[in-house]
């Protein structure tokens, strides 16, 4: 959503980009146009999903930008971190109040194995560049990005980082 704080400096990265897909669309395959210049990953790295889907976009981006704190450092998903992955489920599906008598820990096929542990991005694939915050401001992304298109090692002042 610190993407679509740009605004409508938006329309001006289109004149100089061409986007092949978003967090919007939620397309996690590459598509057949193969090589992109730019990727841009958030989140952290939690099921086995997760790593497939990093190390298949790390393949495929010439220059890949971790964004945000959970993808630089975990964020607050880490703090998960220091409890065992087996007594987070049982706590969640058979001990919390409010479960419905017999409640199970999820076991399909379909739903991605959980890590042990939440992992930034660059512990499981070479980062190009970090943009920290929490989330990164609109104006932070600006600058950023206006950087790397002209060339620039992206320098990002006091003013544009927070930690909300």
């Amino acid at each position: 959503m610190s993407f679509l704080d740009i605004d409508e400096r938006l329309l001006d990265l289109v004149e100089v980009v061409q986007f092949d897909r978003s967090p919007l669309t939620d397309i996690k395959e590459v598509g057949a146009s193969g090589m992109c210049d730019l990727g841009l990953i958030e989140g952290g790295v939690c099921n086995a999903e997760n790593v497939h889907v990093l190390r298949e976009f790390r393949a495929n981006c010439k220059i890949l930008v971790a964004m945000g704190a959970c993808a630089v450092n975990g964020g607050l998903p880490a703090q998960r971190n220091h409890l065992s992955l087996q007594s987070i489920l049982q706590e969640v599906y058979h001990t919390s109040p409010g479960l419905a008598a017999g409640s199970q820990i999820p076991n399909d096929p379909e739903l991605p194995l959980p890590l042990n542990q939440v992992h930034p991005v660059h512990e499981v694939v070479k980062i190009d560049y970090f943009l920290p915050g929490c989330p990164p401001s609109g104006d932070a992304i600006w600058q950023f990005l206006n950087d790397l298109i002209a060339g620039r090692t992206p320098q990002l002042g006091h003013g544009l980082l927070h930690y909300d």
